[in-house]
């Protein structure tokens, strides 16, 4: 069964669609974004049900149908352990501990979280509660965060390579690098600190390693993949893009836009990358050290997707220069173009550019004055055009 198109490249067609010139055919647009006219129209249908302009269900609607059958299945829920908590409590043989009826309600199929919220208790002191005891690294850890403590009390100018050696004096030997990481989750830092810059921030560590290399090339399409995001002001005010490019092809595999840019923007794209292409497991996706790529959503989108992460330094634009010459291009042939006055209307123009011209239309010199899905059948033909 063929994977669905991402609901944000729908809305996108449709947007098209429906602002295309007087006598332009429906068939003529989806040629362009590589989908069947009656497939198009049936998007279309759906968006009329949608604004009300036609009678049938709403995505709106099922998503309450949805919701109502949750929290109906909640409400059981929180009635059976109110039930249960009511008969635990009548028996006088039993102690009035309530950990012991919430482990027999999980062990029922009632979750730990609705029972705790239920009865009124923390989730920390319960889960505690079931180890029964602190582990022997923790123990450990606590003797020499407090060997480093009175360290820093009797000498606050101390960093922690001084820390560390008094508290190996005192009876707590650790490496430095321990002493570092103990100092830095409990703020203890040295009165004569490092300068920071002008605007007290410091870019963030990698959370993957640069496996590129400046090395972009690939013998086969989702072998390597780049991804950046870029702004553009409209009277609105600003649009994010975040794109996903293939390096086999330069096709645009993955993108989405919107008006704020946080981490789910560059979760979208990749999903909407995955959605569209087949067999991307094991595949490279590499991006520079922005918050956005260093989330912990984008992370886990990434290990969700078996995708591998890889991460360029800080302050070196050629480390990615692939994405950057893609954003220089859009630029000039899109952006720079004129003044925009919504954030609907450039986007229109953005996905129109991206569908129609750069992946049909416009021939790369390194593709053998080929375009990126002409190349991509050429070389691959198991990809389809709609991919």
């Amino acid at each position: 069964m063929p994977a669905p198109y991402p609901q944000e490249f729908r809305d996108d067609v449709i947007r098209v669609a429906r602002n295309r010139e007087p006598g332009q055919k429906l068939s003529v647009i989806a040629k362009d974004f590589g989908i069947s006219e009656s497939c198009l129209t049936n998007w279309m249908r759906q968006a009329d049900v949608e604004d009300g302009a036609r009678p049938g269900k709403t995505r709106e609607d099922s998503t309450e149908l949805r919701d109502l059958r949750r929290r109906n299945r909640l409400l059981e829920q929180e009635n059976e352990v109110l039930r249960r908590a009511a008969a635990y409590l009548s028996q006088a043989n039993l102690p009035k501990r309530w950990y012991p009826l919430v482990s027999e309600l999980a062990a029922d199929g009632i979750p730990v979280a609705v029972s705790l919220r239920v009865l009124k208790l923390s989730s920390q002191p319960y889960y505690r509660w079931r180890h029964q005891q602190v582990t022997a690294a923790e123990l450990i850890e606590a003797y020499r965060a407090n060997s480093l403590l009175d360290a820093h009390r009797d000498d606050p100018e101390y960093g922690y390579r001084f820390l560390a050696g008094e508290a190996g004096v005192n009876g707590q030997p650790m490496c430095e690098r321990t002493a570092w990481r103990i100092c830095r989750d409990n703020q203890w830092r040295s009165v004569f600190g490092k300068k920071r810059g002008k605007n007290g921030k410091r870019p963030g560590p990698p959370v993957h390693d640069d496996l590129v290399q400046r090395d972009f090339s690939a013998d086969d399409v989702n072998e390597l993949w780049l991804t950046d995001i870029t702004e553009h002001w409209t009277d609105e005010g600003k649009l994010y893009l975040c794109a996903i490019k293939d390096v086999f092809s330069g096709r645009i595999v993955g993108y989405s836009m919107d008006s704020r840019m946080k981490a789910r923007l560059a979760v979208n794209a990749l999903d909407n990358a995955t959605s569209r292409r087949r067999g991307a497991a094991g595949c490279i996706v590499h991006s520079d050290r922005g918050s956005q790529f260093r989330s912990r959503k984008f992370v886990h989108a990434l290990n969700r997707h078996h995708l591998i992460g890889s991460m360029g330094q800080v302050g070196a634009a050629g480390n990615n220069a692939a994405m950057e010459s893609f954003f220089a291009l859009l630029q000039k042939n899109v952006l720079d173009r004129k003044r925009w006055r919504t954030r609907d209307e450039l986007r229109i123009a953005i996905i129109t550019w991206i569908e129609r011209t750069y992946h049909r239309r416009r021939r790369q010199a390194r593709l053998g004055r080929l375009a990126p899905i002409e190349y991509e059948t050429i070389m691959n033909p198991t990809v389809s055009l709609a991919a």
